[in-house]
């Protein structure tokens, strides 16, 4: 099968005509990946600035199922067990917090790595990957912090009336890094099935012929990814993935459409 997207080998064509060697190579990615940490530690001390608001508006979901579930949460505070627990904490917070910062600029980092490898006719699909890639993110992020409460209260009430609820901070902190990350990776589904209609990987007619087996799929990946696994958040998660499979195959469609069918 022909592959549209032709990637150069060793000797890739920078932007001003010259081959690069291995050491540019190796130079160009140094550069990048200095770049994208500095980003990320940027992001870092922009939440550590503001730490306490962030703390807030992470502990809201569980300020919510305290609120209108009083009978299954009766102390609202978090609790550490040692006396590093708290720093580790913050510590991570604002590591989540600073990838999440840094992300358009990370993935602008990687672009910019890529694209003297690519065909001038490649390259116009950089821009579009990258903007979706982080909008898409951003918006699971949403959906995951729009369910935790509704998790939260599911798994809560599963634990017994006569449990008596105290969440230890970190725990707390990595349940909702977690959930932000199966939300926001798994809505990046569409731009990877748009990207192998593209690259001639999967044609639109097949997705659209495979769409029962497609469902089943989503759903037992989002159950998979999901941490809490309570069914509410689940549904939240794979009608959204379900809807970009479908919309994913007409973007795909209309970017190949006038391509011709390999033999």
């Amino acid at each position: 099968m022909k592959l549209p997207f032709k990637f150069r080998s060793a000797q890739t064509q920078p932007s001003g005509g010259e081959a690069m060697t291995l050491t540019q190579h190796l130079g160009e990615l140094r550069s990048r990946i200095i770049r994208s940490v500095l980003a990320v530690s940027l992001g870092m001390m922009v939440i550590l600035a503001f730490y306490d608001p962030v703390l807030r508006f992470l502990r809201q979901p569980y300020a919510n199922v305290c609120a209108r579930r009083p009978d299954l949460v009766q102390d609202c505070d978090f609790s550490t067990l040692g006396p590093l627990e708290g720093f580790n904490t913050r510590l991570k917070i604002s590591l989540y917090g600073g990838l999440i910062l840094a992300l358009p600029i990370v993935l602008w980092q990687i672009w910019r790595f890529i694209v003297p490898a690519l065909h001038s006719k490649e390259k116009k699909y950089a821009i579009p990957f990258v903007l979706s890639s982080v909008i898409l993110f951003v918006l699971g992020g949403f959906f995951a912090y729009y369910t935790l409460d509704k998790g939260l209260e599911w798994l809560i009430s599963w634990s017994g009336s006569d449990v008596r609820q105290a969440f230890q901070i970190s725990k707390y902190v990595s349940f909702v890094g977690l959930m932000v990350a199966a939300f926001g990776i798994g809505f990046e589904f569409p731009v990877l099935l748009v990207f192998l209609q593209l690259a001639g990987v999967v044609k639109p007619r097949q997705l659209v012929q495979g769409w029962r087996v497609a469902i089943v799929v989503i759903v037992v990946i989002a159950a998979v990814i999901t941490p809490s696994g309570d069914p509410i958040t689940l549904l939240l998660l794979s009608v959204p993935l379900v809807l970009f499979y479908f919309i994913a195959i007409l973007i795909g469609h209309l970017a190949t459409r006038n391509r011709k069918d390999d033999d």
